[in-house]
């Protein structure tokens, strides 16, 4: 879904492990559909549910005390194979942004391509906010995307991120690729038309 991205301020859920790989966000068996919609019952799958079916109440995603449209995750999320359907896990589910210290680059600009927003932050900010999170549950994350700043409420402690500039309008003007070039059409026009003349 193609939504405009300024600023997001929510309580997060927190998955402190590294190294989650795309099979993990969602499992292979699940990749038959072609259509994005309705992948988000099934992230984490095997995480949130036991062989029967039972969720698991320790998983976070089952835990009510954590809520919210940001994700929060160990180093290397995204790893693994370069399946988009990961991205649309993510998106369906309704995260927002998803934080971590490192992202794989596949995994990443698919996220971006979904209109979700993977925010790179150091280990050492990454680890004050899990702790910021198991402390109290309810911790607030502000990502303001155009100052390109993230923030943990609880400390006040703010670190800056990077974003593609492309990317940024994209999600600030709420345009995937097709969308971007039809709203720069009439330039297009004219340039095409400019250059048959030469």
């Amino acid at each position: 879904m193609n939504r405009k991205f300024d600023i997001v301020q929510s309580c997060c859920v927190p998955l402190p492990m590294e190294n989650i790989d795309t099979d993990q966000i969602i499992p292979a068996r699940f990749l038959k559909a072609t259509s994005r919609d309705g992948f988000g019952e099934n992230l984490f799958r095997d995480w949130r549910y036991d062989a029967d079916g039972a969720p698991v109440a320790d998983f976070p995603l089952n835990n009510p005390a954590y809520s919210g449209c940001i994700l929060v995750a160990g180093k290397n999320f995204g790893c693994g194979s370069s399946r988009e359907h990961a991205a649309w896990a993510i998106a369906d589910y309704g995260f927002r942004v998803v934080i971590s210290s490192f992202f794989a680059d596949i995994h990443k600009n698919n996220e971006l391509n979904n209109f979700v927003l993977p925010v790179v932050v150091s280990p050492g900010f990454l680890a004050e906010l899990f702790a910021s999170i198991e402390a109290n549950p309810a911790t607030e994350v502000k990502v303001d995307l155009p100052a390109q700043t993230v923030t943990n409420l609880a400390t006040g402690r703010s670190e800056s991120f990077e974003i593609n500039p492309y990317k940024k309008q994209c999600l600030t003007e709420g345009l995937d690729d097709i969308g971007y070039l039809l709203a720069h059409k009439s330039d297009i026009e004219a340039w095409e038309s400019n250059k048959s003349t030469l």
